[in-house]
């Protein structure tokens, strides 16, 4: 069936999210390594899109590895040149499907202040027409309650959503409660998964 409203993803779907690139860049690939291999700073930021502090959160990690106090300034300070840049064709796609009508929802693993923050500088993510943002509903993905919190906000379910994200098992998540889905390797792939939904003509998704 054609689907009833579409359900994007952000981060490397609307926004490109490659902190290891980001420290590459500043301090060096071998020192970046070694951040990285010093702390989790993933499930750091787990902690920060399930709802916790933005701030409270870094200065705690900071407190418990003094040696990488700088390094973490960084991640607090220079969040949105690590949140960087938009994916110009993701974004155009989304405002092409509100055009045609079509609903659009963000479902995101996304902290309170970080998206605020974002919001800053990509007006796009004031421009749902729901946001599901973890930090907010205290879930993240995959865990199937961020899904049936979608479906009950929305009064969407199965079939009627079309879901692209990354990361696969975020996808499988959606696919088991019957949304159609799109593993997202980049926007050209989303487009062309668009036109073959009916959603979109190829003129409209370029």
């Amino acid at each position: 069936m054609t689907p009833k409203a579409v359900v994007f993803d952000i981060g490397n779907v609307l926004i490109q999210w490659q902190p290891e690139r980001f420290f590459d860049a500043e301090i060096g690939a071998q020192r970046s390594r070694a951040l990285f291999a010093a702390i989790d700073l993933h499930a750091m930021n787990d902690r920060v899109d399930r709802g916790e502090n933005f701030t409270h959160v870094l200065t705690e990690t900071a407190a418990a590895h003094p040696d990488w106090q700088t390094e973490l300034e960084l991640w607090h300070n220079r969040w949105l040149d690590i949140a960087t840049p938009e994916i110009d064709h993701s974004v155009r796609l989304m405002v092409a499907l509100q055009e045609r009508c079509v609903p659009v929802f963000s479902l995101t693993n996304f902290g309170v202040e970080t998206y605020a923050l974002a919001a800053t500088k990509y007006q796009f993510l004031r421009g749902f027409d729901g946001d599901y943002i973890s930090g907010h509903m205290g879930v993240v993905k995959p865990d199937p309650r961020i899904y049936e919190m979608l479906e009950e906000g929305s009064k969407l379910s199965g079939s009627s959503l079309l879901f692209t994200d990354d990361r696969p098992e975020n996808i499988a998540a959606a696919a088991a409660r019957g949304w159609q889905t799109h593993l997202f390797d980049g926007p050209h792939g989303w487009a062309e998964r668009l036109i073959a939904a009916g959603l979109l003509t190829p003129e409209e998704a370029i």
